[in-house]
């Protein structure tokens, strides 16, 4: 017969309101995770949308850029026909930056929205 040497063990008691704690933060992480990545789903899935909305806000921006920096009617002009022709470089940027970044912003953005905080 083994005998193994009296090792003294420190039982912490956990209270009932302490498991349900870590429990729901527990359950919150998990929850979370899964906002997460159905977003990643959601943007894969819709790259072809990302894309559009990425053309929308760069024809916008880009138009209010230059009317706000270039008042004179011919570097007016030119500089749009600039900016257009930047745009397919800008929209390979701008996507990979929004397939990397956003799930992640929005999943942070729509958990403090439900923390109330």
């Amino acid at each position: 017969m083994l005998t193994y040497p009296d090792k003294s063990i420190e039982v912490q008691k956990v209270s009932q309101e302490e498991l349900t704690k870590s429990e729901e933060e527990r359950r919150k992480k998990e929850r979370l995770r899964d906002i997460f990545l159905l977003l990643q789903q959601l943007v894969e899935r819709e790259e072809v949308t990302l894309k559009l909305i990425i053309d929308c806000l760069y024809d916008i921006g880009s138009i209010n850029l230059v009317n706000k920096k270039f008042h004179k009617q011919p570097l007016n002009g030119f500089m749009k026909a600039v900016a257009t022709m930047s745009k397919p470089v800008v929209r390979i940027i701008a996507l990979r930056w929004v397939k990397k970044k956003l799930p992640t912003l929005l999943t942070n953005w729509l958990e403090k929205k439900v923390s109330f905080r």
